[in-house]
C-alpha cells in the first residue's frame, strides 16, 4: 500500500492494517507532534498514564531488569490502558516501523519504541542498490543505523566519509563518466555522509559531508543533531541552522501551526515565546552547538515552495537563498 498523503494517512493505517511501515523522520516527527499535542491536551489521568507509560517503557527498553515487581506490573496494565490503543491506530498489526532517508532523532525512536512499536533505522543509498545497515529487531541501538547487512562493507575515510563496498554496489552513473570517478573509486562508494563506526559494529551517521558547518573558529558542527534536537520540541516544526565562517550558530525556525494559532489569543509574539525555548534547548548543547539568534520563517518549508525535498529534507541551499540575507543580520 502506498498512502494517499500525510493527511490520510491515520485513515490509511487503520484500513491498510500494515505489519510493516516504512517512512521518512520527518512522519515520525510529525506523528510524535500530534501524540504529545493530543495528549496535552486531553491532560488529566488520561496525560498521566501515557508519560508513564513512555517512562517505564523507556527504562525497560535500557535496562530490561531495572523495573521492580511493583514497575513491571504498571508496566503490564499501561500494555492494555495506553499501548494497545496506540497500536491500534496504526492498524493493530505493525511489527516494526523502518526509518530511513535522513537520520532520526534517537529521542523520537525511544519515544515509540516505549510505545511498543518497535523502530528500525536503516541507511543506504541510490548508489548502493540501495540497502547498507539496518538495526535488527534483537539488537537495536536507537542513535545507530545499525550493523552492515550480510556482504556488505563498510569503512570510515580519513575525513570521517562513509565509503561502501559489495556486490550492491552500482556500476556507474549513466553516460556520466566523470560522476562516477568522483563517486566510486577502487569499488567504493564515497556516500558523501559523515559517520563512525561504534565498538559492536553499527553505523552511526553524524551529517551530510557538504552540509558540515565550519565556523570561524575553524569547528566542525553539525547541523543537522541541532534541528533535530529543536524540532522536537512542540513549539518548534522545522528548523535549519546556519553559521559557516561566523563566530556563532544562528537559526531560521517554523513554529508549530497548532501552537502559533493558539499564541495569537495572548497577543504574545512567536519571537518572543520562542526565545525560553531556544534557552532550553541550548542548555543541552555545547558551546559551539548553542544557537544564539533565530529568525521567523513566513511560511513552512515544503516540496510546494521549493524548501523541501520529495523525501522531506530540507533544501538549505534554497533555505539560504530565501533567508540568507536575514540571517546575516542577526550578526551585526
Amino acid at each position: 500500500y502506498y498512502a494517499q498523503g500525510a493527511d490520510t494517512l491515520a485513515a490509511n493505517l487503520v484500513e491498510a492494517r500494515p505489519t510493516i511501515m516504512t517512512a521518512v523522520p520527518r512522519l515520525y516527527e510529525t506523528f510524535h507532534q500530534r501524540i504529545t499535542a493530543g495528549v496535552r491536551k486531553a491532560g488529566g489521568i488520561k496525560e498521566t498514564l501515557f508519560n508513564k507509560t513512555v517512562e517505564l517503557g523507556t527504562r525497560r527498553f535500557q535496562d530490561p531488569s531495572g523495573l521492580s515487581v511493583a514497575e513491571r506490573i504498571t508496566d503490564g496494565l499501561l500494555d492494555i490502558l495506553v499501548r494497545k490503543k496506540v497500536r491500534a491506530r496504526f492498524g493493530g498489526r505493525l511489527k516494526a516501523l523502518v526509518s530511513g532517508g535522513a537520520p532520526l532523532n534517537p529521542d523520537i525512536g525511544m519515544f515509540f519504541t516505549a510505545l511498543g512499536l518497535r523502530i528500525l533505522q536503516g541507511y543506504g543509498q541510490t548508489e548502493t542498490s540501495p540497502s547498507v545497515s539496518v538495526n535488527r529487531p534483537g539488537d537495536m541501538k536507537l542513535h545507530t543505523v545499525g550493523p552492515p547487512l550480510k556482504g556488505v562493507d563498510v569503512k570510515i575515510a580519513d575525513d570521517g566519509e562513509i565509503l561502501v563496498h559489495g556486490d550492491l554496489v552500482m556500476q556507474g552513473y549513466w553516460r556520466d563518466e566523470e560522476a562516477t570517478r568522483e563517486t566510486l573509486k577502487d569499488g567504493w562508494v564515497h556516500t558523501g555522509d559523515i559517520g563512525l563506526i561504534d565498538e559492536d559494529g553499527h553505523l552511526q551517521i553524524t551529517d551530510r559531508k557538504k552540509d558540515i558547518i565550519v565556523n570561524s573558529g575553524g569547528d566542525n558542527i553539525a547541523p543537522q543533531r541541532i534541528e533535530s534536537i529543536l524540532t522536537i520540541e512542540p513549539e518548534i516544526a522545522q528548523a535549519m541552522v546556519y553559521g559557516d565562517k561566523h563566530p556563532h550558530l544562528v537559526a531560521v525556525l517554523v513554529p508549530d501551526a497548532d501552537w502559533r494559532a493558539g499564541l495569537g489569543k495572548g497577543g504574545e509574539t512567536a519571537e518572543k515565546a520562542l526565545t525560553p525555548v531556544l534557552e532550553k534547548v541550548n542548555q543541552s548543547l555545547s558551546n559551539i552547538e548553542k544557537v544564539r539568534r533565530f529568525i521567523i520563517a513566513d511560511a513552512a518549508f515544503s516540496t510546494e515552495n521549493g524548501l523541501m525535498t520529495p523525501t522531506m529534507k530540507i533544501r538549505r541551499h534554497k533555505i539560504k537563498e530565501v533567508y540568507g540575507e536575514a540571517l546575516e543580520a542577526l550578526y551585526g
